[in-house]
């Protein structure tokens, strides 16, 4: 913003998550410092970017005036992130979950719904990628549930190990409460693989329950292993949901569709 002001140029900036006006750590004067400062920031942009309508919706309710806005959601490298060879069906269902080791993500709540899946004919084992403070409860949570031999924690991987990592489960799990939209659940998708993801998140606003993905409430422990149960139990239908999901990816979430998007706002900008 101060350098558009002293370059007599436009900018634009881009919300990637729902922490709009940052105000969710550290509370008190330094949060109202920065929820100032973001407001100021909004209000003299050419254009705000918002990575979904729910981004969107809270930079509207947050702002006292009118903000220039538009909505360009993420987009996925469709040749990386892809289906590869037919899958050979195994007798041990694989589910992935992607991202940061933290509460709002929810892998609490996947470890119980894979827990309750234990006494069910189903073999599942479950692979976690990515690191943060929750690695360690979390471990002690899948030795809790007589899990440990069936979770995997890999840490962080590469974008190619993540895009095999995704070629090769059954499910794709993040049950986050706390998401813009989320770049993993179109990667997943991308690949052809069912995503469970919860309501009320940006990803909703992409995914069509039981279409091309599975949509549970936040924190609905019992939604979740029911749609886990039904998806791992028929092939046919992860099947369905995955091709749906790919071609959703295609038709409007690759990055040639969010690069197109992006060039139109900038020249907007600069009109």
């Amino acid at each position: 913003m101060l350098l558009s002001r002293h370059l007599n140029i436009p900018f634009v900036v881009t919300v990637h998550g729902l922490d709009v006006f940052n105000t969710c750590y550290a509370g008190g004067m330094p949060a109202a410092w920065r929820r100032k400062v973001s407001v100021d920031v909004y209000r003299e942009a050419r254009t705000v970017i918002c990575i979904s309508q729910k981004v969107q919706q809270i930079l509207r309710d947050g702002m006292a005036g009118e903000v220039r806005s538009a909505v360009v959601y993420n987009g996925v490298n469709p040749r990386r992130f892809s289906p590869g060879t037919a899958p050979v069906e195994r007798e041990e269902k694989e589910i992935v979950m992607v991202g940061n080791l933290i509460a709002s993500k929810g892998h609490e709540l996947a470890l119980k719904a894979c827990g309750r899946l234990k006494s069910s004919d189903l073999k599942v084992r479950c692979l976690i990628i990515g690191d943060g403070p929750e690695r360690a409860r979390l471990s002690f949570l899948a030795e809790a549930l007589g899990m440990a031999q069936q979770v995997h924690f890999w840490g962080r991987k590469s974008r190619a190990e993540v895009a095999e990592a995704m070629r090769g489960c059954s499910v794709f799990v993040l049950p986050s409460s706390n998401e813009g939209l989320g770049c993993v659940y179109l990667e997943a998708m991308a690949c052809g693989k069912p995503v469970i993801a919860c309501q009320g998140q940006g990803i909703d606003e992409v995914i069509q329950h039981g279409k091309n993905g599975w949509l549970i409430p936040v924190a609905g422990l019992e939604e979740l292993v029911e749609g886990l149960s039904a998806l791992l139990h028929s092939p046919e239908l992860c099947a369905r949901i995955g091709m749906a999901a790919r071609e959703t990816i295609l038709n409007r979430l690759t990055l040639s569709h969010q690069a197109q998007q992006l060039a139109k706002v900038y020249a907007e900008a600069m009109a």
